[in-house]
């Protein structure tokens, strides 16, 4: 990787539409697509042919007092330097050898014609600053309205353990210690729309008190990528170094705008990633969020994400 072609980072909170922003810059054909090195599950992560070293938990926080192993092992991951050896020893099931082919080939080939290695990775959401200062990463942070977000999570049966936050003391001591209590109290608790709106809250806090003022870092609202898909994703081209050509344009334009046929077919793309996205029309699908939540439990999201959420409103917008 050159001084001049940084690594790029797509990250937010899962659901926030990582997977989908992220492929549609991988259309653009100039960066090599890697999928959530830092998740704790395998797959898509604990795959040290991709990224070696060993995440102890979501929204692993790196920082200069951990750093040691992380700088090796993304050093090696943003160069498109593929471990083939390390990843044998500790994954041959056919689907790790599958996966292996597909990453060790794209490396490689990504590599000998200049392409950047692009992270797609909400679970690197608390290493943004660390990425940016040893290896000028450049990223986009989404930010989801909480209610759809949460509404998302319900519908898909998510848990959110808020100690893998409050698991990693680096992390509380440096981020979140204006946090810390309260995550506690609502950690003790069994209330899930409780428990992933603070989530969104304290994340986001972060997002806005530190990632914000990162240099190479562009923080922006997936409701807008939905409603201005081509001006949003030409600008997210820009600011990551990219060509937003005619072939990206097109992609962007067929993955948001499906008929009603594809809706009901139900198709999705994906791979040995793990990650698929739904060809939609990316306007109805915004809406469509807006209504997983009764009308009492959206006002308990706004509620608790409070003054957080207004931070994020766009300028003119009513609370």
């Amino acid at each position: 990787m050159s001084a001049t072609q940084p690594g790029l980072l797509v990250t937010g909170l899962p659901r926030s539409g990582t997977s989908w922003v992220g492929k549609m810059v991988e259309a653009g054909r100039q960066v090599v697509y890697v999928n959530e090195p830092l998740n704790v599950r395998h797959p898509p992560g604990r795959s040290p042919g991709v990224l070696d070293a060993d995440v102890t938990h979501r929204f692993q926080y790196i920082c200069a007092d951990n750093e040691d192993v992380w700088l090796r092992a993304f050093r090696r991951t943003l160069a498109l330097r593929y471990g083939v050896g390390r990843e044998l020893r500790r994954n041959r099931a056919p689907y790790d050898i599958a996966r292996m082919v597909k990453y060790a080939t794209a490396f490689t080939t990504g590599r000998l014609r200049g392409r950047r290695a692009m992270l797609d990775d909400p679970y690197a959401l608390m290493a943004v600053p660390w990425l940016a200062e040893k290896f000028g990463v450049r990223s986009v942070v989404l930010v989801r309205d909480p209610v759809s977000l949460v509404g998302s999570y319900r519908k898909l049966g998510w848990h959110i353990s808020l100690d893998e936050l409050l698991g990693q003391p680096l992390l509380t001591r440096d981020l979140l210690a204006d946090h810390v209590d309260e995550l506690r109290e609502a950690a003790a608790k069994e209330d899930e729309i409780h428990t992933t709106a603070l989530l969104w809250r304290v994340v986001y806090d972060v997002v806005d008190r530190v990632h914000r003022h990162v240099p190479g870092v562009l923080v922006r609202r997936y409701e807008d990528f939905a409603m201005r898909p081509e001006e949003e994703f030409g600008a997210l081209y820009a600011h990551f170094g990219l060509n937003f050509d005619e072939q990206a344009r097109a992609q962007v334009v067929a993955a948001t705008t499906a008929g009603e046929q594809d809706s009901q077919r139900g198709f999705v793309r994906s791979g040995t990633s793990k990650t698929a996205f739904r060809p939609m029309d990316s306007k109805q699908a915004l809406a469509a969020a807006q209504n997983r939540l009764s009308a009492e439990d959206a006002a308990r999201v706004v509620a608790i994400t409070g003054d957080v959420l207004d931070r994020f409103r766009p300028a003119g917008t009513a609370a």
